[in-house]
């Protein structure tokens, strides 16, 4: 590797440091300010099932956690499938985000329990899943297909959580941030060879 591309991969992995760290910053400041000063009027903001007020929530619940709990299971499968995701162009990040917000979250107001709030990260760690998880297929290149694979071995046992299996859990925001990801996948996809 020249000292060029050195050069260019450390400014490329920088970014995507300050892109993710960025991200998860605003997440964490949030839920400290939601959980001790504004005693939890940040969630209304999330995703209300079919109250035109509840469509902010597309913008906005990925962002907001229930409590310090909530955020730390949704910390690092985001850090680590956010980064995945980025592997191949960083901007795939944002297409994937964006698509999985409105594609999840759409889904959710639609679908989701009457009365219910949704809010966490997990609608986008459900899409980066989906995206990982089928890019190879859409790709059909063997680098996309073999990131495929190991996302599948480690973060496969997660696909259960689209399920409704769990009281308190918004299994649609995880089936529809999921969809959200294959949908991005399909679009992204850029077909070459398998050598």
């Amino acid at each position: 590797m020249s000292s060029q591309e050195t050069k260019a991969l450390a400014k490329e992995l920088t970014s995507q440091f300050f892109i993710l760290g960025g991200l998860v910053a605003i997440m964490w400041i949030l839920e400290l300010l939601d959980a001790t000063v504004l005693r939890h009027q940040l969630d209304l903001y999330g995703i209300i099932p079919r109250q035109e007020i509840g469509l902010r929530g597309i913008l906005f619940a990925p962002f907001l956690h229930g409590n310090l709990t909530h955020l730390i299971a949704n910390t690092i499968p985001f850090v680590t499938l956010g980064w995945l995701v980025m592997l191949q162009e960083t901007s795939d990040f944002f297409v994937v985000t964006a698509i999985t917000m409105l594609v999840g979250g759409m889904g959710v107001w639609l679908f989701g329990a009457t009365g219910s709030i949704h809010i966490g990260a997990s609608i986008l760690i459900f899409g980066y899943l989906g995206f990982l998880l089928l890019r190879g297929y859409f790709e059909r290149n063997l680098p996309s297909m073999i990131l495929s694979l190991v996302v599948g071995v480690l973060y496969g046992g997660a696909i259960w959580g689209i399920l409704p299996t769990q009281s308190g859990v918004s299994w649609e925001g995880h089936l529809f941030g999921f969809l959200g990801g294959v949908i991005a996948a399909r679009f992204l996809a850029r077909p070459k060879r398998v050598s």
